[in-house]
């Protein structure tokens, strides 16, 4: 007979209930982990982003940023909704090693991975670059800066440096001249080099073939076209019209007459108040002075719009040799094909000025 003295009852029972607390143990690490497992599936890929009224956001990144730089131009736009979280996977995900500077548009509803995801490729969102009305490379630079991440001042500098007129192989003035109005695409980032290069490009191929051509017919190289249709852009905002008043400058240049152009005047005086030129501002000693000194002023008066250059380069073939503005005030210009038609539509502009009390 065998005995036993045992609080946990005879060998076999004591099996049994070893196996039972064995099995709910593991049944709960399972459902910890699971529980866990559910928790970090949520934090990874349930949606972590909020933007108002469900509308994609664009954000910029600028170069050598950090990633708690990073966070607070995501938390100064309310996109996390948990920041914990998000940070969480950013950590697990390295995104501190793999910042990429550039302009992100983030979705409403993204989650976690997504956004790291998007953030880390450097897959941004290019802009539209938009100039136009400028005036030169200083309101170039004023107006592109606030477009992508480049300075102003970098912009110019570089415009101006050696190192860019000895690539381009263009003078001080004419650098003025590769800036086309227009919309580009460029991403955010850009530098200020690349930027000008860029435009340098464009400018180059703009002149590739027919208007090359256009231009060797006229008798005009690429910078006096510029500079002309800078005239024109300023006589005009009708586009209708800028080729026959290409027209008459030509006619003029033919005849070796002065330009005599009332936007030359304004343009040396620096004063953008004058309303009506006079003859005072027509002694004003400058080479851009076009009543006094004979062909094109020296430069572009602005940065001529395409609609100008091409109205330059396709000029209207008349026999206007004069034009003033309407006296309907319409925007519009009278043309006329001698001095005493001339004299006649400038009477009937200056008395409508003379009624609206515009002297100067």
């Amino acid at each position: 007979m065998t005995y036993y003295h045992s609080s946990y009852g005879p060998p076999r029972k004591r099996s049994k209930t070893l196996r039972k607390v064995f099995w709910i143990f593991i049944l709960i690490i399972l459902i910890i982990g699971s529980g866990l497992a559910y928790f970090a599936y949520g934090v990874i890929y349930k949606p972590n982003v909020w933007t108002l009224e469900a509308k994609p956001v664009e954000i910029q990144i600028p170069t050598g940023s950090t990633f708690e730089e990073v966070k607070q131009i995501l938390y100064k736009n309310g996109l996390i909704i948990h920041r914990n979280n998000f940070e969480w996977v950013a950590d697990f995900k390295k995104y501190d090693e793999l910042v990429k500077p550039g302009n992100y548009t983030i979705e409403n509803g993204y989650s976690n991975n997504d956004l790291i995801n998007l953030l880390r490729s450097g897959n941004q969102t290019p802009v539209n670059v938009i100039f136009n009305n400028i005036k030169n490379i200083y309101d170039l630079a004023g107006k592109v800066s606030k477009q992508i991440e480049a300075d102003s001042a970098e912009i110019v500098n570089y415009v101006l440096s050696d190192e860019f007129s000895t690539a381009s192989g263009l003078d001080s003035i004419e650098v003025g001249t590769i800036f086309l109005p227009n919309t580009y695409e460029f991403y955010w980032n850009t530098s200020a080099k690349g930027f000008v290069n860029r435009m340098k490009e464009e400018f180059d191929k703009f002149w590739l073939g027919k208007r090359l051509s256009l231009a060797d017919d006229i008798g005009l190289t690429r910078k006096e076209v510029i500079i002309l249709a800078s005239i024109v852009e300023k006589e005009t905002q009708k586009n209708s019209e800028k080729p026959t008043i290409a027209g008459v400058y030509i006619n003029r240049l033919e005849r070796k007459w002065l330009l005599q152009a009332d936007p030359t005047l304004l343009f040396a005086l620096n004063d953008n108040s004058i309303r009506r030129v006079l003859n005072k501002h027509k002694k004003i000693d400058s080479p851009y002075n076009t009543y006094k000194h004979l062909g094109l002023p020296p430069g572009p008066i602005c940065i001529p719009s395409i609609s100008s250059v091409d109205a330059v380069l396709n000029y209207e073939d008349t026999d206007y040799l004069y034009f003033c503005a309407r006296d309907d005030l319409s925007g519009f210009h009278a043309f006329a094909k001698n001095i005493t038609q001339h004299n006649r539509n400038a009477r009937k502009y200056q008395k409508a000025l003379d009624e609206l009390r515009i002297y100067k």
